[in-house]
């Protein structure tokens, strides 16, 4: 009995041990993420449904809802410094949407009061035709000119400014006297652009056509000779400028021109008058001393404004002093094909004038401006450029291929 209680005492029987907490408590933690997301415990997976067979399939996940953005999101934390540099760029590179409105007012303009109407599909105000009248045939005596013989007394006119008559006068001059043909200009413009064009100094002569339409000076005292073969000016100067009010009580102050040029057109084939851009007493001594008229018209609309009363004024002249005044050459110049103007004006031109426009049409080109710079017509100043091989064609159309006269 004593060896069965040491025994008992050397080993003693297990005691049972009091119940461990819950596992379902799970950690301490307060974080309530961190305790759902806790892994199941031994008692908890041993209640979990068992595995499906290996032969059938698993069936694909199911999507998770996407929830709508909430009206008005909380506001983000700041980021730290190492993550709020790709945030930044992030928002600078992403474009922001235009707001709404805007896109409204884009798609749907507001009407604009003062906006060009459209016109062919084209924004734009309605283009006015030119104020070409319709009796502009009935003021030419016809659709085709008459053929003239030498010599001809012809006046550049047109009453509206830089449409290119000193630059015709001068240029057609020098290209007219390249043919072997005598050609006088007479420069009845105050301004002498026609006598400097040609390099003809003021201090280098006498006598002007002041002194021969004032003072009765014979013109072959004024003529004066030029660089260009066969070709002459009677000079004009700045005194010209005062026989508008000085030939009010003159008698017959129309025919003193015609009187001075009559004297000594025998000598010339052709006599060329620059008329100055008006429609006064010079510019009727010019009609009235010539026997045709060549206008040139510049390729843009304005110069066809004041064209039918130049056309009027030249009947007015014809019908009362001179009968064999007519309108006989019309010249295109500053032509640039370029422009839908200028091939608009040119096609009204020769609509309404047919027969009467030259062929050939005076390009817009800078060494035609040069060229009076240096007192010289274009034909010498640069003979292939394509002002010069345009005044030679306006030449030969001009003589229309007159035969030379015998002296």
């Amino acid at each position: 009995m004593r060896i069965r209680r040491r025994d008992r005492e050397a080993h003693p029987s297990p005691q049972p041990s009091e119940p461990s907490a819950p596992a379902a408590e799970g950690p301490t933690s307060l974080d309530p993420v961190k305790s759902l997301i806790a892994e199941p415990t031994a008692s908890e997976s041993s209640l979990q449904a068992p595995p499906e067979p290996p032969g059938e399939p698993a069936p694909p996940p199911l999507a998770e809802p996407v929830s709508e953005p909430a009206a008005t999101p909380p506001a983000p934390e700041v980021p730290s410094s190492a993550a709020a540099a790709p945030v930044a760029e992030a928002l600078v590179s992403s474009p922001t949407p235009a707001p709404e409105p805007e896109a409204e007012m884009a798609e749907t303009p507001k009407p604009n009061a003062h906006a060009a109407p459209v016109v062919d599909g084209k924004a734009g105000h309605a283009m006015r035709p030119p104020s070409i009248s319709e009796d502009a045939d009935q003021l030419l005596n016809g659709s085709k000119p008459t053929a003239r013989e030498l010599p001809r007394v012809i006046a550049i006119a047109n009453q509206k400014g830089g449409v290119g008559k000193t630059t015709t006068t001068v240029n057609l001059g020098a290209a007219l006297a390249e043919q072997e043909n005598r050609v006088l200009v007479v420069d009845l413009d105050p301004q002498g652009n026609a006598t400097t064009g040609l390099g003809v100094e003021a201090r280098n002569f006498e006598f002007s056509m002041y002194d021969v339409i004032m003072r009765d000076q014979p013109l072959e005292d004024c003529i004066e000779p030029t660089s260009v073969k066969n070709l002459f000016v009677a000079p004009a100067t700045i005194d010209l400028a005062g026989v508008e009010i000085e030939l009010v009580p003159a008698f017959s102050r129309e025919l003193k021109l015609k009187r001075a040029v009559d004297s000594v057109v025998d000598d010339f084939d052709f006599v060329l008058i620059d008329c100055p851009p008006s429609l006064g007493l010079i510019t009727v001594n010019g009609l009235a001393a010539a026997d045709e008229v060549l206008v040139p018209i510049q390729c843009e609309y304005y110069a066809l404004e004041g064209l039918t009363q130049l056309l009027r004024n030249v009947h007015l002249v014809s019908t009362n002093l001179n009968e064999t005044l007519e309108v006989t050459t019309i010249v295109l110049t500053m032509f640039d094909a370029r422009t839908r103007l200028s091939i608009d004006v040119a096609n009204e031109v020769r609509e309404h004038f047919s027969e009467r426009v030259c062929r050939v049409m005076i390009p817009r080109t800078v060494r035609l401006s040069e060229a009076p710079s240096f007192g010289q017509p274009i034909t010498v100043f640069d003979p292939a450029s394509r002002g010069a091989v345009a005044y030679r064609e306006l030449a030969k159309e001009v003589s229309n291929g007159a035969p030379q006269r015998t002296r």
